[in-house]
């Protein structure tokens, strides 16, 4: 464990730096390059209730709210197709896209009409898969629907004040197999390392998704941001590194044979979009409150207050908050650690790319993986070894984790007013 606390210590101080953005305020809007696949990820920043380890931007559900803002949604990719952009894949997060479920539809079906969109992936919650939602999904176009199960373990879901919103593990794993072939692709997305959490609780989780032979399956591990990591302690308990190895390498050895891996952390039965998106797209467009997008080597992020984003919207302003230009060498890195975490990076194109400096500006990195065992070229490509997995799985952590810290400072910026504007709007769910 020397080795991943080193490594652990070394990315927190990486991406403290990596993410400290250049500009906050007026920034420029990202310019558009012809013939370049762009994917477009729409940030949908409403939840029925708040999870308590969750860092993402999100806000108790208005239901009033929402329906501006997937009008502002719709008004904000227009922006960005005027600008030349073109959209040939899209992933719908969150918050939770599907609380009102006919206005999501109508933002997909804008989507499908006004760009040659190949591909679209959907997040959800358990207590959405119902007729009413997977029938304007499906009519909507949807290629893969990802829900957010986190366990199946009962006492689990009760810390994570999942179990009185979405049910029992058991009643979750029935809606999941009654889905299975609905989609071309279900995953289903779990956490591992709670603190509370034992080796017998997560080898259940991983034969319940063996059992109902989930298409993939995307196990996270807990990330924390430094604002919520006292409070999930007192919850969970610390977290403990020495036992996520543990755990991952258990998780890996179960599924093995029957799934590939499409990310160090994503599991697959067939060749299909994952969550990581930014694995198999250089390049992609973040619209809503709180989203981010990488442009032309440029990390841009849009405004966390909901009401700041409707009145630039309004005003026919992109909503963005900042921007952090990397240079040629953190472009470099940030795709050198971005390919490998889908298992393997193609250097004659990553040459072609960057002018035939990337492998001379990464001689030390490689050098050091390979004494570490974690990396192996291999027919012109650079590929990890089953060692250097779980290494990813720690870079991209610390990477998630430094994004969450992000937000966190963001959402403390939010006006009071702001704040108090949601919560006073803040309704208890009803059927849309």
């Amino acid at each position: 464990m020397i080795v991943e606390k080193a490594l652990t210590e070394f990315l927190k101080y990486k991406y403290s730096k990596l993410l400290s953005f250049d500009m906050l305020g007026s920034v420029a809007a990202p310019a558009a390059k012809q013939d370049r696949p762009y994917l477009l990820y729409a940030h949908v920043p409403f939840c029925e209730e708040l999870c308590p380890y969750c860092s993402f931007n999100r806000f108790p559900l208005d239901r009033d709210l929402a329906r501006e803002y997937f009008n502002a949604l719709t008004a904000e990719i227009r922006m960005y197709k005027d600008l030349g952009f073109e959209f040939t894949a899209a992933y719908i997060g969150g918050g939770t896209p599907t609380v009102l479920p006919r206005q999501l539809g109508d933002l997909l079906n804008f989507l499908r009409k006004s760009f040659p969109i190949a591909e679209v992936s959907v997040e959800t919650n358990p207590n959405h898969l119902n007729a009413e939602v997977i029938g304007i999904l499906k009519d909507s176009g949807v290629n893969r629907l990802s829900v957010g199960v986190q366990s199946f373990d009962d006492g689990l879901l009760r810390q994570m004040e999942r179990y009185h919103k979405y049910g029992s593990g058991e009643e979750i794993r029935s809606k999941l197999q009654r889905l299975m072939g609905t989609f071309d692709t279900l995953n289903v997305d779990m956490i591992f390392n709670f603190p509370s959490q034992s080796l017998a609780a997560l080898e259940t989780d991983v034969r319940i998704i063996q059992d109902i032979e989930a298409d993939q399956v995307t196990f996270y591990p807990l990330m924390v941001s430094d604002m919520t990591r006292k409070e999930l302690a007192t919850r969970f308990g610390a977290i403990r590194y020495q036992q996520e190895k543990v755990f991952y390498e258990r998780i890996v050895e179960m599924l093995q044979g029957s799934y590939n891996f499409g990310t160090s952390w994503c599991f697959s039965r067939k060749n299909t979009m994952i969550d990581e998106y930014i694995v198999d797209y250089d390049d992609y467009v973040g619209v809503g409150s709180g989203s981010f997008g990488y442009v032309n080597g440029a990390c841009y992020a849009n405004t966390f207050s909901v009401p700041e984003y409707l009145e630039h919207i309004a005003a026919g302003v992109l909503p963005l908050l900042a921007r952090k230009d990397f240079s040629l060498t953190e472009q470099i890195q940030y795709h050198f650690m971005m390919k490998l975490f889908g298992e393997s990076l193609d250097i004659a194109r990553a040459e072609a790319k960057y002018d035939g400096m990337f492998m001379k500006s990464l001689r030390k990195e490689v050098a050091l993986f390979k004494v570490l065992s974690a990396l192996e070229r291999q027919n012109g490509s650079l590929r990890l070894t089953r060692r250097g997995r779980y290494f990813w799985v720690i870079m991209m952590r610390e990477f998630f984790t430094g994004v969450n810290n992000f937000r966190d400072l963001c959402r403390n910026g939010i006006k009071r007013s702001d704040t108090a504007v949601l919560s006073k709007r803040a309704v208890k769910p009803i059927n849309d």
